[in-house]
């Protein structure tokens, strides 16, 4: 069962978060977008990325192989994205976080654009797949501060790669070995601002049901502060092909 949930958090009027997913016989993708906070239409632009990769998907599913499927798609996007933005004063620099897991049965992989993240159960163990686009992970990466630093950090949520804001964008693909691949996790910085790895792992092996461990980990996050948008989905991993559609934030 697919666990999916968004929350608006404690703080801000408007959800910039937004999330999909599309399954058929031929493929199954997950995403979830975060637009940009204190950027202009935010909402918009994770909106309209996330409605965009799963256009292009739908389109190209039996042509194109899955990391030229995934990587398209966020390239399409990410136009589409940058081409409203150019042609309005109103939407002028407007962008998204955009992270992306597929399968086609045979393989399964993940892309990324900025913070939002894939994690994924295997063995009984949390490992994070993404590397998040970040100005403290650049920190991190040079030895400048520790993770527990960073996470404290003030600078924590700004970010060095955005969907829609350029005409291009270098996109993040990563290989998923799909045996002993229990659950993949995508969330928003929302959830990880608040919440640890270590909790995110035990309420989802306390929960069965994934849609419960989505609730769990958004009133936990609501509870620490909840000052951002929080989205969380938690996938099967090996997940049922028998639904068809976009899913919004609740």
């Amino acid at each position: 069962m697919l666990g999916a949930l968004s929350d608006v958090g404690n703080v801000r009027q408007l959800n910039e978060d937004y999330m999909a997913y599309f399954e058929d016989e031929v493929v199954s993708v997950y995403l979830i977008a975060d637009g940009m906070g204190g950027h202009n239409a935010g909402e918009i632009a994770s909106a309209l990325a996330a409605e965009k990769v799963i256009e292009y998907i739908k389109k190209h599913k039996e042509e194109e192989e899955l990391k030229e499927l995934i990587r398209n798609s966020i390239m399409y996007a990410n136009r589409a994205v940058f081409d409203k933005s150019e042609g309005s004063y109103s939407l002028k620099g407007m962008g998204t976080t955009i992270t992306v897991y597929i399968s086609n049965g045979e393989k399964c992989m993940v892309a990324n654009v900025g913070d939002s993240c894939c994690y994924i159960i295997r063995d009984d163990e949390l490992s994070k797949v993404t590397k998040d686009h970040s100005l403290v992970q650049q920190l991190i990466d040079e030895g400048s501060i520790t993770e527990a630093e960073a996470r404290r950090h003030p600078n924590k949520n700004i970010i060095t790669r955005a969907l829609g804001t350029g005409e291009d964008v270098v996109v993040d693909i990563f290989d998923l070995q799909k045996e002993g691949l229990e659950k993949v996790i995508l969330c928003t910085d929302g959830l990880i601002n608040d919440v640890q790895p270590e909790e995110i792992l035990d309420c989802i092996k306390r929960n069965e049901n994934n849609a419960e461990a989505c609730r769990e980990l958004i009133d936990l996050a609501k509870v620490r502060g909840g000052r951002d948008n929080i989205t969380v989905m938690v996938i099967e991993g090996e997940c049922s092909n028998d639904r068809n559609h976009i899913k919004q934030q609740i």
